[in-house]
């Protein structure tokens, strides 16, 4: 089920898209700073910063086709505590609040701190939704 989407983005024009689960507290946004793609997984419970863990996508300048629109759309899974990012229909990172596991395609950055099992890519994670 598609919760968020940004329609015609063009990859280097500032955006933000926030998306937060439906079921409960938690939140993932998706940002281009003008530089960086990142995709934040959020609890919104927390006191103080609510960012429990951060994924690279990718640098705006190593994207070749980024002058062409794209689309941006987050899903969330049915029970509300799984997230995942998909850009032109292609899964990108995700977030599995449940296990506190964070993939995304570039791995980076590498921290172990909420994703105990970094941040590596996992085929599998697409079963969660």
């Amino acid at each position: 089920m598609i919760y968020a989407e940004l329609e015609e983005y063009i990859v280097g024009q500032e955006n933000v898209l926030f998306c937060p689960s439906p079921l409960n507290n938690y939140e993932v946004v998706f940002e281009d700073d003008g530089k960086t793609l990142y995709f934040y997984g959020m609890d919104r419970s927390l006191d103080g910063n609510p960012i429990v863990d951060a994924l690279h996508i990718a640098d705006v300048d190593s994207i070749t086709d980024g002058h062409l629109p794209s689309s941006v759309h987050i899903v969330w899974s049915g029970d509300g505590l799984k997230a995942l990012l998909l850009i032109n229909n292609h899964p990108h990172a995700a977030f599995n609040f449940l296990s506190q596991y964070a993939y995304c395609r570039t791995g980076f950055p590498g921290n172990r701190n909420w994703s105990t099992r970094g941040h590596d890519w996992d085929d599998t994670v697409m079963e969660l939704f």
